[in-house]
């Protein structure tokens, strides 16, 4: 269960463990915490990808270590058996990038969902929204860390040659062609050599943020060139819409989401 609707979520709010995983672009002028406090899906709690990542690294949001994650879901009061949903109200459905998270340390992927549409589509619903925090008793969540799932920049770098994998990168077309500068400072434009190109919206319906349906999704991994019996690795600006690909990916083929967790934000510098 990849993904779940909004009416499947509404019907079972008390059944589940809900995070609101909103992150914005450094340059959206935008604050993701307070857009929570002004209102949010009933019993959610906030997912700080920041916060929630290696806040030792220069790099923005890597992974965490086994024991900083093991306590974060643990303070979140979230069990190993829970049925976990992620939205977010984000223009790059950052929810994705903490639905990896999950998977990538462990947790049932059949337990860890993704709101199609995310709080846009609630929104247009008219589905109900609260201001009140919620919180739980903490946990004793257990971790169990899956190092296949992420890639470093030697293994992207051998892989330029020996062609092992596709690597699909998810900005924008301009971005990756290096036709426009990088939201980042201080990063080079354009792509990493052999790469391929799937900007993340193309996965992703504009009017209510849901995704294209599997059919429109393959047919967009085809035309990129994308090879059914290679495994695929997803790379962007700093591992946020990579995810949304990956999870694009798992959803027409159940493959593993594989990610370059540095990102141009590394590979650019």
């Amino acid at each position: 269960m990849t993904l779940v609707t909004t009416d499947w979520l509404e019907k079972n709010l008390t059944d589940v463990k809900i995070l609101d995983a909103s992150w914005h672009m450094p340059s959206s002028n935008r604050h993701a915490y307070n857009e929570f406090l002004e209102g949010h899906i009933e019993e959610a709690q906030f997912f700080d990808l920041d916060k929630n990542s290696d806040e030792s690294s220069s790099l923005p949001h890597m992974l965490p270590n086994k024991k900083k994650w093991q306590n974060i879901i643990s303070n979140f009061g979230i069990k190993n058996e829970d049925q976990i949903i992620v939205y977010d109200n984000s223009d790059v459905i950052s929810s994705c990038r903490c639905w990896y998270m999950f998977i990538y340390f462990g947790h049932n992927p059949n337990k860890i969902s993704v709101l199609d549409g995310g709080f846009k589509k609630w929104n247009i619903e008219n589905k109900k929204i609260v201001k009140k925090i919620t919180s739980f008793k903490k946990s004793d969540y257990h971790v169990e860390e899956k190092n296949f799932m992420v890639k470093d920049k030697n293994q992207i770098n051998e892989n330029i040659d020996s062609q092992v994998f596709d690597l699909i990168d998810a900005r924008g077309k301009n971005r990756f062609l290096g036709l426009e500068p990088e939201p980042r400072p201080g990063l080079k434009s354009g792509n990493i050599k052999n790469s391929k190109n799937i900007p993340f919206v193309d996965c992703i319906n504009k009017k209510d943020h849901t995704f294209k349906s599997k059919e429109e999704i393959l047919k967009i991994f085809q035309g990129a060139g994308v090879a059914d019996e290679k495994y695929q690795i997803f790379t962007c600006g700093s591992g946020v819409t990579a995810c949304v690909l990956a999870l694009a990916n798992k959803l027409i083929s159940d493959k593993n989401p594989i990610i370059y967790d540095g990102s141009w934000a590394e590979y650019g510098s």
